[in-house]
């Protein structure tokens, strides 16, 4: 479901949908958050250039976050030594908070099979425990050659070898709510959505991009939403001290469920 909110040559488009492989008879949540959207967005606000406290949605996480882990715990990118995890298995990396997996066994779900490409049956793989490093997502080959077993990530199209690919990435939640998260912050951002943050040093874990969808916080309440914004960071340093996690999970596209991420500090340049 898309919307548009139009304001002289102000132009914003909103949207929101739903993926399943479940007849879906009911769409009142998809409008809610469309609606939402709309009345957060009706006022403007501005932002000043310097580091913020800032709340990802599950959107946000999306656009920002997820792609450089995908890579990371890709294993032929960790055999090829390109991972900045790659050596780092059983080893803290992230906030202990953080909990992630890899799961292809979801009823319902786009990303879900019996097996993969190559015939391995399909499974839930953990990928960060307590913050620690815990698997690699690896094909038949990729798993022979780092001596280990395939954890049912081997994908092919026509014209190509069977290489490894996430299934759908799944984030623990926590137990702080989105308007706790809020109402923590006296001056920040809530990220809905990043425009060019995939253009980064993907596996370096650096992104920068501009605010597409965000909104501006003051005194723990949602004043308006922020234009000509750019944010930049690395998910590495941003996952390492994780203010909060929410306690809600939403699944974003079919490759993604996450909660709302709250993080200390994000660079914030705004014109």
């Amino acid at each position: 479901m898309k919307e548009q909110l139009v304001r002289d040559t102000d132009m914003l488009f909103v949207g929101e949908s739903e993926s399943s492989c479940h007849p879906l008879t009911e769409t009142k949540a998809v409008t809610e958050v469309v609606l939402q959207q709309l009345e957060l967005a009706k006022n403007r606000a501005s932002v000043l250039s310097k580091p913020l406290p800032v709340v990802f949605t599950p959107r946000g996480v999306a656009s920002a976050l997820i792609l450089p882990l995908m890579a990371a715990f890709n294993g032929k990118i960790v055999l090829e030594g390109a991972s900045p995890i790659g050596n780092r298995l059983g080893q803290p990396v992230f906030d202990e908070k953080l909990w992630l997996w890899d799961d292809a066994t979801i009823a319902y779900r786009p990303e879900s099979r019996p097996c993969d490409d190559e015939g391995i049956p399909s499974q839930r793989t953990p990928l960060i425990e307590q913050g620690s490093v815990t698997n690699f997502l690896y094909d038949l080959q990729t798993a022979a050659l780092a001596h280990t077993q395939s954890t049912s990530n081997g994908s092919r199209n026509r014209g190509g070898l069977p290489t490894p690919s996430p299934s759908a990435f799944i984030i623990k939640p926590g137990n702080t709510t989105f308007d706790e998260m809020v109402n923590d912050i006296k001056e920040g951002l809530v990220i809905e959505q990043l425009m060019g943050a995939e253009q980064g040093n993907i596996l370096n874990g650096d992104f920068s991009g501009n605010v597409l969808l965000g909104y501006k916080v003051e005194n723990g309440r949602i004043v308006g939403r922020v234009k000509d914004t750019i944010v930049s960071g690395n998910v590495y340093q941003l996952l390492k001290q994780i203010i909060a996690i929410g306690s809600e999970t939403k699944w974003v596209g079919s490759f993604l469920q996450t909660p709302h991420l709250y993080c200390p500090r994000l660079a914030v340049a705004a014109k």
